[in-house]
């Protein structure tokens, strides 16, 4: 999707994606990737998720990326967090960094953000990025999450439905394409379950919760 996309739906408030309260299979699965208190998990695409709020409550800290700085703007408000804002050194393509204790927003677009910008992360949490992308994306956006995070363990979720009947956002990707994507971390599959009622009008609609080991060294 072209920048412009995502500007004008927070511009306009046209978020349906935004959950109103953290995400279920986050709290279900987050144990899986075994993380240590104080650990820094990364969320690609962040908008202002209440699961920012959870992780920061249960004593991790966050690092996040998002394209609109409204979004950014909205979470830190809600947070009631009075942010720094700064240009990492070594940045790109006008990437600022908000900050408050515990809390790392990077604004702009995510493929502009470099791995020495974000600084070591401990786990990726993917509920809204990869589902976001188009087929023609995803392939880089992979690759570039694997270098960005030096292939640290992440819980992945996707949605799986005929792409047909609804031009996305949010976009299937089946099970196949995740093993296709991200077959050198050795998907494991954690959850799987068809949304009840389905989505935007839309049956059968499954929701997949997936744990990528971390990449070992070579």
């Amino acid at each position: 999707m072209q920048p412009d996309f995502w500007h004008e739906r927070w511009s306009k408030n046209q978020i349906g994606f935004h959950e109103n309260v953290a995400n279920p299979l986050l709290l279900a699965h987050c144990a899986a990737l075994d993380l240590a208190r104080g650990a820094r998990v990364f969320l690609p695409l962040c908008g202002k998720t209440l699961d920012i709020d959870w992780l920061l409550a249960n004593g991790y800290r966050v690092a996040g990326a998002e394209l609109s700085q409204v979004a950014v703007a909205a979470l830190f408000e809600r947070l009631k967090l009075p942010p720094t804002i700064d240009r990492p050194s070594g940045t790109t393509g006008g990437i600022t960094r908000w900050s408050s204790p515990g809390l790392d927003v990077f604004v702009g677009d995510i493929f502009a953000l470099a791995a020495e910008s974000l600084g070591g992360v401990d786990a990726v949490y993917d509920r809204a990025a990869l589902i976001a992308l188009p087929p023609d994306m995803r392939s880089r956006y992979a690759a570039h999450m694997n270098v960005l995070t030096q292939g640290a363990r992440q819980l992945l979720i996707t949605m799986d439905y005929d792409q047909s009947l609804l031009a996305g956002p949010p976009f299937s990707v089946s099970q196949a394409e995740v093993r296709r994507l991200y077959g050198d971390r050795e998907p494991a599959q954690l959850a799987s379950h068809e949304l009840p009622g389905g989505f935007r009008g839309i049956s059968p609609v499954t929701e997949n919760t997936w744990l990528l080991r971390e990449r070992r060294p070579a």
